[in-house]
């Protein structure tokens, strides 16, 4: 049986999206996601934030680096990659990343943006919400 590596991440640009290109001329986009939540420690809530790096690659790189920007809230589809590197003490690192195969934006009307919308409830799961927008323009991805 074969596995699966899947992943849906809806939270705010932790910063602005970066565009690179390879040596090849393919598009390669890198932006951080912070998914706010909230847990009970004792009786208190806190807040904890969970920080995801995305790439993204080709057009779609191009488009998030053109569209997105920091603060913005995101929905992201794509699966988990690992990758080892070496610090600047030459220490091996371990790394993984969200390789995109789907990004939404999911910024509001006041912002000038498009808003994804859904029939579904609130709690619906988001692989099930609309690709439709508002408005006569669509976005790219």
């Amino acid at each position: 049986m074969a596995g699966i590596n899947k992943v849906i991440i809806v939270g705010n640009l932790a910063r602005d999206p970066e565009v690179r290109y390879s040596q090849g001329g393919m598009a390669i986009c890198n932006f951080s996601v912070a998914v706010n939540e909230r847990k009970k420690d004792g009786d208190q809530w806190k807040e904890h934030v969970e920080f995801f790096r995305v790439k993204a690659f080709g057009k779609q790189a191009e488009n998030a680096g053109q569209y997105l920007q920091k603060g913005k809230q995101v929905y992201v589809e794509g699966r988990l990659e690992t990758s080892k590197y070496k610090d600047k003490e030459g220490n091996e690192r371990t790394s993984v990343d969200v390789i995109a195969s789907t990004i939404q934006y999911l910024g509001g009307k006041g912002d000038g943006a498009k808003t994804a919308t859904t029939s579904k409830p609130k709690d619906a799961a988001p692989e099930q919400a609309s690709n439709a927008v508002d408005g006569d323009d669509d976005l790219p991805f």
